[in-house]
């Protein structure tokens, strides 16, 4: 039982958002990026009201003030567990007072879940609506999203979807520092992004480390590296290429803004890359970049086996 403590916390909340939508999405960083279209139609549908995204807490953490959301909440918090174990009984205070604080719940999570949809649906009052993470309609993730949410999306409409977002003076001012202390110059640098969910998505380490050593005749190269990556990192090191890792996203989003161009996997930070505004290349293998592509400024390069795909070839795409 919550102490008289909590409750009042609870209570002065629910005051708070008594207008806001909260949006909860269980997927990783690119699916995010993809779901960008969808919560500014969500917002325009509610007259601007406030967003609040649940995610993963480093995607929460990043989306909150950049991609029009207000506030972020961790899907881990234990409100979204109480509503799992709900099935065994009548669902906590807590998970009550939380997610019936909001004017709308959006929920992308879980939508396959008898026990879960009922659970939210009574903690929230009714007041929630279910939607499958990954849309079963053909065509890019990004329409896939706003028809779920009965937003009409022509092929040619689909073709033009924008997934940008902006950035905070601040998360530009600390790239600019790290690129100051690393002896790299905004425009004159090329972002190389080795990694991504999957292995069987990556091209080989060693083909990065050629292409960059072929762009740095004309643009030098910084290569990113996420936790998933620590390992690739004595690979470009031992060839004197500088890294920097385990950054937060608003950085990384901010050194590509920044860059002259970037190439990626089929990862989220080619997304993220993409819809900072960077221009770049995107090397797809066993998925399909129709439904997977950055939107913006990328090229798409797709080859199976990935090893097929040449670094001269990329370099080449990159008009370099």
């Amino acid at each position: 039982m919550p102490t008289a403590t909590e409750i009042s916390g609870y209570s002065v909340g629910k005051a708070i958002r008594s207008k806001s939508i909260l949006v909860i999405f269980p997927g990783a960083l690119g699916d995010l990026i993809c779901l960008i279209p969808t919560l500014q139609a969500l917002a325009k549908r509610h007259d601007g009201a406030p967003l609040e995204l649940m995610a993963r807490a480093e995607l929460a953490r990043f989306a909150t003030g950049r991609l029009g959301v207000a506030h972020g909440h961790s899907i881990d918090r234990r409100e979204v567990a109480q509503l799992f174990a709900a099935g065994a009984g009548p669902i906590a205070v807590e998970a009550r007072a939380f997610f019936g604080s909001f004017a709308q719940v959006c929920s992308f999570f879980a939508s396959d879940d008898e026990h879960f949809i009922a659970a939210l649906d009574a903690a929230s009052s009714g007041r929630a609506s279910h939607f499958p993470f990954r849309p079963p309609a053909a065509g890019h993730v990004a329409a896939g999203y706003l028809r779920e949410i009965d937003v009409t999306v022509s092929e040619e409409e689909a073709a033009r979807l924008d997934c940008s977002f902006e950035l905070h003076r601040e998360d530009l001012d600390m790239a600019e520092d790290r690129l100051a202390g690393l002896g790299l110059y905004v425009g004159n640098y090329a972002l190389i992004l080795p990694g991504s969910g999957s292995i069987a998505k990556n091209w080989p380490a060693q083909n990065f480390v050629a292409l960059a050593e072929m762009l740095a005749r004309r643009m030098r190269p910084l290569v990113v590296l996420g936790p998933a990556e620590a390992g690739l990192e004595p690979i470009f090191t031992a060839r004197a290429l500088p890294v920097v890792a385990n950054i937060e996203l608003a950085e990384v989003a901010a050194l590509a803004r920044l860059a002259g161009c970037f190439v990626g996997n089929d990862s989220g930070a080619s997304h993220l890359a993409a819809a900072a505004g960077a221009r770049g290349v995107a090397i797809f293998g066993p998925t399909d970049p129709e439904r997977w592509r950055p939107l913006g400024r990328t090229t798409v390069m797709r080859r199976e086996p990935l090893s097929a795909l040449a670094p001269a070839e990329v370099a080449a795409a990159l008009g370099m």
